[in-house]
């Protein structure tokens, strides 16, 4: 397939004068963010919607008593600016990207994402990209990676990260299960296994398959609960490990390994490290299977946007030093662990893609 290294995200033959427009909204992006995301958490972009495409003056809006004229003016004329919504006749009309922001869960969660995980944190960046840390983590608390504290970070950025999580993964598990049990699998492991959404799905797909689950103690303590209380908690066996201690083995013997929005939560010699493990831990036909959502392989420039720029997240709050990978990288640093390249399936979900690997 075509992919996005083989893509421009703007048209080859731009103006100045347009190139110069596109500058300053990203000199303003943080602005423009903010006033967007309070016309449409405080209703202002609800309340146009209800008035279809007669649409509200500043003085109908502020009748209504739940914004002041001034708030009014300067929310919603940025909006404006930003193509939110029209101006006609002196009276503001929701625009189709407005809707968007009314009516499509993916751009909700994205800046719900990004409003209350990330965006406090961002302002550390700079410091974070120099360091390797995720200084900006200190925003939501003390720990040495977003990890250790997820069971535990306060509201909203709780509710917030993982729906931003399960949104984008959720999706792609029933699509896979039949790639998951085309070998036939007994013994199957979910390597960061997070709150159990995979190890639940498969366990309910088949009912002899024995199930290991891997990730940090704190963790593994969500996924048992949501096992235990869809009764499947007897056939699954829980790990807790550091994925960051190259000394912790994985469990031996295992028919398939499972990975999924896992390997881009740490640095490529991490990655290295993890791969080695899982290659060790491989039955003699054993096969690991990775799915993750690589920008390359998108189909749509928007997917490869979304997911270039979900990378900052990783610097700044996760890890300090991983990203959203090209797929070439965990290819190549799987053909170094001792794992070959099978097969490769893209259009999973809303942007995943399967690599499926095997003992070279």
């Amino acid at each position: 397939m075509t992919t996005m290294l083989d893509k421009k995200f703007s048209p080859q033959k731009q103006t100045a004068f347009a190139a110069r427009f596109e500058a300053q909204k990203i000199a303003f992006g943080p602005v423009v963010f903010q006033c967007v995301r309070y016309a449409w958490q405080r209703g202002m972009l609800k309340k146009l919607a209800d008035g279809g495409a007669a649409g509200f003056s500043i003085e109908d809006l502020a009748a209504t008593g739940h914004w002041s004229a001034y708030a009014l003016k300067l929310v919603l004329e940025t909006c404006l600016s930003a193509g939110v919504v029209s101006l006609q006749g002196g009276r503001y009309v929701l625009d189709k990207t407005g809707y968007c922001m009314l009516t499509d869960p993916i751009t909700q969660v994205n800046m719900n994402f990004i409003a209350d995980v990330c965006y406090a944190g961002l302002a550390d960046l700079d410091r974070s990209l120099d360091a390797e840390q995720p200084l900006g983590l200190a925003h939501l608390g003390d720990w040495p990676t977003i990890y250790e504290g997820l069971s535990a970070l306060p509201e909203p950025a709780k509710t917030s990260w993982f729906e931003f999580d399960h949104h984008y993964s959720d999706t792609s598990f029933p699509d896979v299960m039949p790639d998951v049990f085309a070998t036939g699998p007994q013994r199957v492991m979910d390597i960061g296994a997070n709150t159990g959404k995979f190890s639940l799905a498969t366990l309910a797909y088949n009912a002899e398959v024995e199930l290991h689950l891997v990730d940090l103690p704190q963790q593994l303590l969500m996924a048992e609960q949501a096992l235990q209380a869809a009764g499947l908690g007897a056939r699954a066996h829980l790990h807790g490990v550091n994925m960051l201690d190259p000394a912790c083995e994985f469990p031996a013997g295992m028919d398939l390994i499972w990975m999924s929005q896992f390997l881009s939560c740490f640095s490529e010699p991490v990655i290295a490290s993890i791969l080695a493990r899982v290659a060790k831990s491989l039955a003699d036909k054993g096969q690991v299977l990775i799915m993750d959502t690589f920008w390359d392989r998108q189909r749509y420039d928007i997917a490869a946007y979304c997911l270039i720029n979900t990378s900052p997240y990783f610097t700044a709050m996760a890890s300090g030093n991983s990203k959203v990978y090209q797929s070439g990288d965990y290819i190549r640093l799987a053909e170094a662990a001792g794992l070959k390249l099978l097969t490769a399936r893209d259009g999973i979900g809303y942007c995943h893609s399967l690599l499926r690997f095997a003992k070279a």
